[in-house]
């Protein structure tokens, strides 16, 4: 989806989010930028209708308006100096790993991308990480597009043929950022992770998205969300992942039922 946010197409740098409100009855949700252009003022974000406020989304209409599209919040991917980086997208983590890519093309680093999907299907941005990558690899679990496996095999192969990296970026599943740092880990390669938990105001005051990284726990959207992919808890992480599991669902399936009703998206309770 391409938003007109022109103060925020100014400002907005790989990494950083915005959150978003539909109307006066919905939640904030957080997504990150996919994509920017300064000169005509708008902001893309990638989404997958997977909830009651992304089906909401998904029915918005060209010409259609949001009520609240703040940002840009959180800080910039940490991405100078590198020389030679491998960036790995899983699933949706694609479309937040692909502007991390283009900088470090445009700033001259060497760049291989990874990506891994679950099927064919749901390719992302095949084309565009392509022009600025040095060599792409796309891995799906049930190898339909005839390269099958998961995007730490394809990460351990290149380590192992010799590719110099000092940075790997990390974006996706909280389970394969988790192992790809303990790919990294021995080899003692600089490993960003970007954390994306539950996520409600986006400045660090209702505390729902704190992340342990080392003895601490900080909060993603003004501590990250990017970090240390090598101190981060992954098992908290998921364990918080999946607390208000049962409400997102029970959201979801009263969203589809004033779908099939007649309902409107403003008599909705969000997720």
């Amino acid at each position: 989806m391409v938003v007109r946010a022109p103060e925020i197409a100014r400002k907005i740098r790989p990494g950083q989010f915005i959150m978003l409100r539909i109307d006066e009855r919905g939640e904030r949700i957080p997504l990150t930028m996919n994509e920017c252009d300064p000169e005509a003022g708008t902001v893309t974000i990638v989404f997958q209708a997977v909830g009651a406020t992304t089906m909401r989304l998904a029915q918005l209409k060209a010409g259609d308006a949001l009520l609240d599209f703040a940002g840009p919040l959180g800080n910039p991917t940490e991405l100078e100096g590198a020389r030679r980086a491998c960036v790995i997208g899983g699933g949706l983590g694609t479309a937040i790993a692909y502007p991390q890519a283009k900088w470090l093309h445009e700033h001259g680093c060497e760049v291989d991308v990874i990506t891994g999907f679950r099927n064919k299907d749901l390719i992302l941005l095949e084309d565009e990480i392509k022009a600025c990558s040095t060599r792409q690899i796309i891995m799906t679990d049930d190898g339909s597009n005839g390269n099958k496996g998961l995007v730490t095999q394809a990460l351990q192969q290149r380590i192992d043929e010799g590719a110099d990296y000092d940075l790997v970026l990390a974006v996706g599943p909280v389970i394969m950022m988790k192992f790809v740092a303990a790919t990294t880990k021995p080899y003692g390669i600089k490993t960003l992770v970007s954390m994306n938990p539950l996520m409600i105001d986006g400045t660090g005051m209702c505390g729902g998205c704190r992340v342990k990284v080392g003895d601490e726990y900080l909060h993603a959207c003004v501590d990250g969300p990017d970090f240390d992919g090598h101190l981060v808890d992954y098992d908290d992480a998921m364990r918080r992942g999946v607390m208000y599991r049962s409400f997102e669902g029970a959201a979801r399936e009263a969203a589809e039922g004033r779908d099939c009703n007649g309902g409107t998206d403003g008599e909705r309770k969000g997720a």
